[in-house]
């Protein structure tokens, strides 16, 4: 019986199959993403876009003919003092970078977006546990 692939060996596939400039975008990012912390999460879903989670969903990675696009879940929230964000500034929720051939990576604002993203994702979570109950005894 075959092995089924982990989502990480799935993303590695796409980012071959892609052939070009997209998928060494995506692969650059990809790098900056887990390189924020090791406890990200990889999972393919909507039909094979990258999501990368960790108490929740952080961002995607999905492919266009014209740009590779990383969407931050959360990303109206967060502080973007390098000016990352250039795509879906209007919603309420999402923000994106739409990155195009040729575009350099801000690696380490990036980052640091990626790491507010998961301090947010984490006051959250931790606003969401239930109270312990007081034992007596």
């Amino acid at each position: 019986m075959a092995k089924e692939k982990s989502a990480s060996q799935l993303i590695d596939d796409k980012i071959k199959e892609l052939g070009d400039w997209r998928g060494a975008m995506l692969a650059r990012i990809r790098a900056v993403v887990l390189d924020a912390d090791p406890e990200i999460v990889e999972e393919l879903k909507w039909r094979g876009v990258p999501v990368w989670s960790l108490d929740g969903i952080i961002s995607t990675g999905e492919t266009y003919k014209a740009a590779v696009k990383m969407t931050f879940a959360k990303g109206a929230s967060l502080e973007d003092p390098a000016g990352l964000f250039n795509a879906s500034l209007d919603g309420n929720m999402r923000r994106a970078i739409d990155f195009h051939e040729g575009d350099k990576v801000n690696e380490r604002a990036l980052k640091a977006l990626v790491r507010a993203a998961i301090a947010l994702n984490q006051s959250k979570a931790k606003k969401k546990a239930p109270a312990r109950a007081k034992t007596r005894l």
